[in-house]
């Protein structure tokens, strides 16, 4: 295993050909993410790859896919395993030695003839002494291949080891998940329990063979398109609809952080991007919405009062005319004016005989 995050590297089978795949990383957002890519045919004939498959969620599920195959009853079941396992090794120690006890026994018997026979006998006494030594061989054969079996098959597990066992089911996904193990560790570990994996871009289908010979089949969704998967929520931009009829964009953008809502790519809101917003969902601007409801313009107010566009501005900066921002740049549409709309010089005057310019009701 390499440093890289790809789990499956050397263990990735395409599902079209029958390939290796190799790993290819890209940088997104400031994280390394794979591709498992079938180019062989791209090396050896220059020809297009046979598929690519994002690795990202394939590496997710098959992590999940690991933590939830380590557990408990998995483990108790892997025990039990075992000792079917170890019963029939202890059947087949039993033969086994059984065929030694024959071989001594062989063995002994070919030493008896030869004690027993004449000495002056030669040719029969070199017969039966090569057999003698045939079946010392035969024997000292069948005691080696006993000790070795015996070490091989002594699989027994005591309590203590059942204990440790057992307690992989929370150390496994404790150390899977920890921050601070490394990739390489990671696909060290998946090498232990899988054999290989065949991928097939086809909703990305991904048939798993673990070591034991068991498969599983998980079939994954193809990730979202780049533009669609840094789309800002729906509801975020059917709220930004909704205040566009009493706010700007630049309030907009201020009240939107207020709720601690971010954009797609989990940014803070600003003016110029909720506009972005705006034009992109095909949103009326506050102009065109304040102007349905029947508010006039600068000109048209002044026009309606018979003043200049500076009166009115004083106006409504003095609060004697009701107008609303339609953008950023102090610019307002203004309410129709009414009966109560103030008139030309006789506001002025008004204002000259308030008591506070005649010095009235000063202490």
């Amino acid at each position: 295993p390499r440093e890289g995050p790809a789990l499956l590297q050397g263990l990735a089978i395409c599902g079209v050909c029958g390939k290796r795949m190799t790993v290819q990383y890209r940088v997104r957002n400031g994280r390394v993410v794979p591709s498992y890519v079938c180019q062989r045919e791209v090396i050896e004939q220059a020809a297009s790859p046979c598929q690519r498959i994002p690795g990202a969620g394939v590496d997710r599920a098959i992590g999940e896919m690991l933590v939830e195959a380590v557990t408990p009853l998995a483990l108790k079941v892997a025990l039990a395993i075992s000792e079917e396992l170890n019963q029939r090794a202890e059947e087949a120690d039993r033969l086994r030695l059984g065929q030694v006890e024959r071989a001594r026994y062989e063995a002994e018997l070919a030493r008896r003839r030869y004690m027993q026979v004449d000495p002056d006998n030669r040719l029969v006494a070199d017969v039966l002494e090569a057999d003698w030594n045939q079946k010392l061989r035969a024997l000292s054969e069948a005691q080696e291949e006993y000790e070795r079996q015996r070490k091989a098959d002594r699989v027994l597990v005591d309590e203590e080891e059942r204990g440790r066992i057992l307690a992989l089911a929370t150390d496994f996904p404790r150390l899977w998940q920890d921050p601070r193990t490394s990739d390489r560790d990671r696909k060290r570990m998946v090498r232990l329990i899988i054999e290989d994996t065949l991928l097939k871009k086809e909703n990305i289908t991904a048939h798993v063979r673990f070591k034991g010979g068991a498969s599983r089949t998980l079939t994954l969704p193809l990730p979202l398109p780049a533009h669609q998967l840094y789309q800002t929520d729906p509801t975020i931009v059917a709220e930004i609809d909704r205040l566009l009829d009493d706010h700007t964009d630049g309030e907009i953008a201020r009240i939107l952080n207020e709720r601690g809502l971010r954009s797609g790519h989990g940014n803070r809101f600003d003016r110029l991007m909720v506009r972005k917003l705006r034009l992109a969902y095909g949103l009326k601007d506050a102009y065109s919405r304040l102007r349905d409801r029947g508010l006039l313009t600068l000109e048209e107010v002044a026009a309606a009062l018979g003043v200049s566009t500076a009166t009115v501005k004083h106006w409504r900066r003095r609060g004697l005319l009701r107008a609303c921002a339609y953008n950023d740049k102090d610019q307002y549409l203004y309410e129709p004016p009414g009966e109560d709309a103030p008139v030309k010089g006789k506001w002025k005057l008004r204002r000259k005989n308030t008591p506070a310019t005649r010095g009235e009701g000063a202490v």
